[in-house]
């Protein structure tokens, strides 16, 4: 037993591993997202959590392929933008390094499987998983106090960032840790005996302070737009997203999403949830609760990017309640739409008569109206989407067939077959 044998076998489950690397950082990703604190609360950060454990895993397996010290690696700039966005958004850097450890747990069973299944003699069994724990072990203590530091610097940069002034007080507020609110109106200045709309506004541009100041002039040109009783209190959340709630007094505004898009001027890359108006220290909490649910089902990956969404829109309450658990929700529109839930031109063109169809009181000419379409080809087109009377998808309930359209419509190619 040379390590010259040893390397090789190493190296033989590192190439096994790489063709594993898509199904392995799913796992994980879902794993960590699912057992660690704070970290599964935001799309964004999810997505990106993902990033960093894949750049992870492929470097282990380069380090088990190449046999290359760790003392000779650089961290992958998702491993080091994930430290970051956890220090901007005060999560706390205990989830940060018992994510690394829980997943050299995962990958490290992952190998022992991978040992197991060769059959090796027991001498070389032994050192084949000493050669891998120790890489392994190596690797994490490096790479989490590397990431640890990152986290640490970029904490204390961001304490005296721009446009951060009132994140501590504020985040004190909505987790109810707070006094009666005296405090926070003394030091922000910001009345809560009032109407508030919560909204979150993010960048899908570069990712740069320019972004912040973007966010910033937006959240002014809307409280302009409506009208607010006075100034709205702004924090950012990281270098790309604010969190906003306008003022409104004794007034409970209307909030049409679709004429405040055509209203304010284009802001390439920048998108807006809003909760609905609510008063008082507990409307000022519930208002942005809606904010992020219409947050989570705007982020949802390949889905539709519409500029502006709120909570009151049609469906969207649903849908973010839906859109938590995207695993049962896909089969359960699987088996309510049937042959509609394919990602085809076709049954994109049927599952939009139907639904407008449903909008519009089951009346062919008004669908007709809505859709500029001649009542026949309405008429065909409905007709063909539900099948024959008690079959396929017309065996649904109108509520769950109505309900999985707006699902589709919001999640797009995420729940479609």
């Amino acid at each position: 037993m040379t390590e010259t044998e040893v390397l090789d076998i190493v190296a033989g489950i590192a190439r096994k591993l790489d063709a594993r690397q898509a199904e392995i950082t799913h796992a994980m990703t879902g794993l960590l997202a699912h057992e660690v604190d704070q970290l599964n609360e935001d799309p964004q950060l999810v997505e990106l959590l993902e990033a960093s454990v894949q750049g992870n895993i492929s470097t282990i397996i380069h380090v088990l392929a190449n046999d290359i010290p760790v003392d000779h690696l650089q961290p992958t700039t998702a491993a080091v933008e994930y430290a970051l966005r956890l220090a901007q958004r005060d999560v706390s850097s205990n989830s940060l390094v018992r994510a690394y450890y829980m997943g050299q747990d995962a990958l490290r069973k992952i190998c022992y499987d991978e040992v197991d299944s060769l059959g090796l003699p027991g001498p070389m069994t032994l050192a084949v998983l000493k050669h891998l724990s120790e890489v392994m072990y190596s690797y994490i203590d490096w790479i989490t106090l590397y990431v640890f530091d990152a986290y640490e610097q970029e904490r204390r940069r961001w304490l005296g960032a721009r446009g951060n002034v009132h994140s501590s007080i504020i985040h004190t507020l909505l987790n109810g840790t707070g006094s009666d609110g005296s405090t926070f109106e003394t030091e922000t200045h910001y009345r809560l005996d009032q109407t508030h709309v919560a909204m979150i506004l993010w960048s899908t541009g570069p990712d740069d302070d320019a972004g912040l100041n973007t966010l910033d002039h937006y959240v002014l040109d809307i409280a302009r737009h409506l009208t607010t009783d006075s100034a709205p209190i702004v924090t950012a959340i990281d270098r790309q997203t604010l969190w906003a709630w306008l003022p409104f007094g004794r007034r409970q505004p209307v909030i049409d999403t679709t004429e405040l898009s055509a209203a304010l001027p284009a802001r390439a890359g920048v998108r807006t949830a809003i909760g609905l108006p609510s008063a008082g220290i507990t409307g000022f909490r519930r208002s942005h609760e809606q904010a992020r649910a219409a947050y989570s089902v705007a982020n949802v990956p390949n889905t539709p990017a519409r500029p502006v969404v709120s909570f009151g829109d049609r469906g969207v309450a649903v849908v973010s309640l839906l859109a938590e658990n995207l695993d049962s929700t896909r089969a359960w529109v699987w088996e309510v739409l049937g042959p509609l839930a394919e990602n085809t031109d076709q049954a994109a063109t049927l599952r939009l008569t139907l639904s407008t169809y449903f909008a519009h009181g089951e009346s062919h000419l008004h669908t007709a109206q809505q859709m500029n379409l001649h009542r026949n080809t309405v008429k065909y087109r409905v007709t063909k989407a539900l099948g024959e009377p008690g079959t396929g998808i017309a065996g649904h309930s109108k509520l769950d067939l109505a309900l999985a359209l707006q699902v589709c419509e919001f999640l797009g190619p995420t729940v479609l077959r």
